[in-house]
């Protein structure tokens, strides 16, 4: 069967022109997207005007100069705090990224709140920087560590989630979409089961939704949600953490120093204002200013077309890979339950094998466990190869990752 279908009619929602890496390599076909999105001109010329006229240490200087670098930081904030549907933009807190964010939470909030006799529940789905941090304060305070696990459809199983969660549960934490499947988890219903269970802090990994879905964090009744700046075409090293006012005005900074003090006294500190509390040191004014220019790249084309342009990429791709004999695609049959990700398996040709012919062919895919190992145990494979799509893709970059995987089985066969 041929790896070509029959719908051509789907064209790029954003032109790789746009993306200047893209645009240098017409040939390349990027398709890594889940783990770092290729950044639109408009974030490196956001980035390069803050550089090359607003370029100062904010929050310190009593001059015109440093007051603009103040206020492009401030107007940063408000932009991505609007962009999530987060009306309070001060308890955007700024991170490198998810993984910073969930351990500030674990952390700042998880030490001082979570003792022996409690009890985290997470789920199988997690990305290790949602898994590793509650495993470890699990770990050092001798709470239970409790995990859920998949439905016969791959997702969370609710029911289990039903019985996990407790009176005794301190923090429950979960995904809004998979990163190694793209599922995407029923938030709505885990944030009511663990809010009728108990008190439990509701921590929400949004990395790999923030791209692709429109995301209101306040309608989603989270305490806390983490995101992931370069996955939407913002620079690497930006992303945040969004949580309720009055939990971080109570909970202890997590790091110490400069812009997060009020008063340093001899024998005791008092802290700042939130956000600035959990910001220690000098801020990272570049990150939130092309990160605020990506924000309004995306707006731009519309988060509904986003998603509509990724389903039907995603539907192309799981046609076309499932047509192939010798590949199992992993994760729901039904592209409208994804982001676009589609993980798969190619019989008799390891992982990385694969990913290295798609390479040779002009093809960028992951391979590996995508920092999901309880997960991939569970599926019963070491590590799937995973292609993801965003703006810039097209069914012409589907119709390349096919043909390639047709390639790594003719190279691999066995004699």
């Amino acid at each position: 069967m041929s790896v070509k279908s029959t719908v051509h009619t789907l064209g790029a929602l954003a032109p790789k022109s746009d993306f200047p890496l893209l645009a240098a390599s017409p040939e390349l076909v990027y398709l890594d997207s889940a783990a770092t999105a290729q950044k639109p001109q408009s974030v490196l010329d956001a980035i390069a005007h803050y550089y090359r006229h607003t370029n100062a240490n904010p929050h310190r200087g009593a001059y015109a100069l440093s007051a603009a670098a103040t206020q492009a930081y401030h107007d940063a904030r408000v932009r991505v705090a609007r962009f999530l549907g987060v009306a309070d933009a001060d308890t955007l807190i700024f991170t490198r990224g998810t993984t910073e964010a969930m351990n500030l939470v674990a952390t700042a909030w998880g030490g001082a709140n979570v003792a022996r006799g409690d009890n985290i529940v997470v789920t199988r789905l997690e990305h290790h920087a949602n898994f590793v941090p509650w495993q470890q304060l699990a770990l050092a305070v001798g709470a239970e560590f409790r995990i859920c696990e998949r439905d016969a459809s791959g997702g969370v199983d609710l029911e289990q989630w039903a019985r996990l969660v407790d009176a005794r549960t301190k923090v429950v934490a979960f995904g809004q979409v998979s990163n190694a499947l793209g599922t995407i988890n029923p938030v709505t219903e885990m944030v009511a089961i663990a809010r009728r269970a108990g008190r439990a802090l509701v921590v929400c990994d949004g990395a790999q939704a923030v791209p692709h879905l429109r995301v209101n964090v306040d309608a989603l009744g989270v305490d806390a949600y983490a995101f992931s700046g370069h996955k939407i075409g913002g620079p690497m090293g930006s992303g945040g953490l969004v949580m309720r006012r009055a939990l971080l005005e109570a909970m202890p900074p997590y790091h110490f120093g400069g812009d997060m003090i009020e008063w340093v006294h001899d024998d005791h500190t008092t802290w700042n204002v939130v956000p600035h509390k959990f910001e220690a040191g000098t801020p990272n004014v570049e990150a939130a200013v092309g990160l605020a220019a990506a924000c309004d790249y995306v707006d731009g084309l519309g988060m509904e077309a986003v998603r509509a342009h990724e389903i039907a990429l995603t539907t192309e791709a799981m046609r076309a890979l499932a047509a192939i004999p010798g590949v199992t695609l992993h994760g729901s049959a039904r592209a409208e339950d994804r982001s676009g990700v589609v993980s798969f398996s190619v019989r008799d040709v390891h992982p990385h094998d694969v990913a290295t012919t798609l390479d040779v062919e002009g093809v960028c895919v992951r391979a590996g466990h995508h920092c999901a190992q309880p997960l991939m145990r569970a599926l019963g494979v070491h590590s799937t190869v995973r292609a993801s799509f965003w703006v810039y893709n097209t069914p012409p970059d589907v119709h390349r990752l096919a043909a390639a995987v047709q390639a790594a089985q003719e190279r691999f066969a066995l004699p």
